[in-house]
Formats: C-alpha cells, structure tokens, sequence
C-alpha cells in the first residue's frame, strides 16, 4: 500500500445516492476469486442484472453530514466487514415521510459515490443491506430539520467499488463500463 507523502486524499462522498431493493436484484456482479474463494480484488466484476423495467432510485442529501466506514466484526475464521453509512436528507415533510416507509422490513442495495467518481457498494448476494430511517423535526428556531437514513451491511470486503451500469429513471451512469 504505497503512498507519496504529499498526494492529497479526498474524503467524503458526493450528493446523490443509489438504491434498490435487493430482489429486484437478477443476478449479481461477483468479485474475482482465488482458488480457495477469497476476493482477489476490491471491484465487483461486471453488472448487476435488473429485473425488467426496474431502474435504480436516486436519494439526494446533505454531503456534508455523511458519513461512510468499516469496520472487522465476527470471530476467526468467519471475520467480515461491517460496512454502515449514514445519509441525511434536509426534508421531512410528506415526500420524504412516504419515501422513507418502505425501507421498513426491506432488503436493499445501496451505492454511494465518493470524492474521486467512484461508487461504493453496500448489500451483496450474501448479505443485503438494511435501512434504519429517522426524523428529526428540529428542536425551536434554530433547530435543524432532517430524514437521516442509517445503511448497514455485512461483506467480505470493506464498502467495495461498483463499476457496473447504473440504469436510473434519467438514463444510465457508468454505461459501457464492464467492470474489467
């Protein structure tokens, strides 16, 4: 793991998240595996197949506020990556209090996009994501209102990268991108 004393780093992630349920996941993109099975790269490999007329839902926030890392849970030899994320939504009137509903008791997929144009993937074939959402109404004045949504997901690779399409209801990101 080299590094240049001096090469900036930039944290944080970008304002606009990607999420879909993990059924309407078809199949999934895969990490390439050495010959006992362990993930020889940090990528999923390829795209995820969608079922038919699904597109990916598009989740804007507060970049600011967001908050992505990982973690090592579990026990040797069945150590995995605890990956969470918390994204925060300025809103909570009616939109935002419907939007939020359905991530109750669901499994999903979710992508963010950090600083350098890369999308981080949490949920997987084998462990999906789950979704804890929350409102804030403020407290007087000068409180701050918010929809704050908290991902967590298990994988045996800590928030790995997404080079696949992105088919979203306003066209395909990263399309031609075969994850190669």
């Amino acid at each position: 793991m080299p590094w240049c004393q001096g090469t900036p780093v930039k944290p944080g992630v970008r304002r606009r998240a990607f999420l879909i349920a993990y059924d309407d996941i078809v199949n999934f993109a895969d990490f390439q595996r050495d010959e006992i099975g362990r993930p020889t790269s940090a990528t999923y490999t390829g795209n995820h197949t969608l079922a038919e007329g699904v597109k990916w839902l598009e989740i804007d926030h507060l970049p600011d506020k967001a908050e992505a890392k990982s973690e090592v849970q579990g026990e040797y030899p069945s150590q995995t990556f605890k990956n969470t994320c918390t994204l925060v939504h300025p809103e909570v009137g009616p939109a935002a209090t419907a939007a939020i509903t359905p991530f109750l008791n669901t499994d999903v997929v979710v992508l963010i996009e950090d600083m350098y144009g890369r999308f981080r993937q949490y949920g997987s074939k084998n462990w999906p994501a789950k979704i804890t959402p929350a409102q804030d109404l403020g407290q007087g004045a000068a409180g701050t209102s918010s929809t704050t949504l908290s991902i967590e997901a298990s994988d045996e690779v800590s928030i790995p990268f997404y080079e696949g399409e992105i088919v979203t209801a306003d066209g395909t990101i990263n399309e031609g991108v075969k994850g190669e």
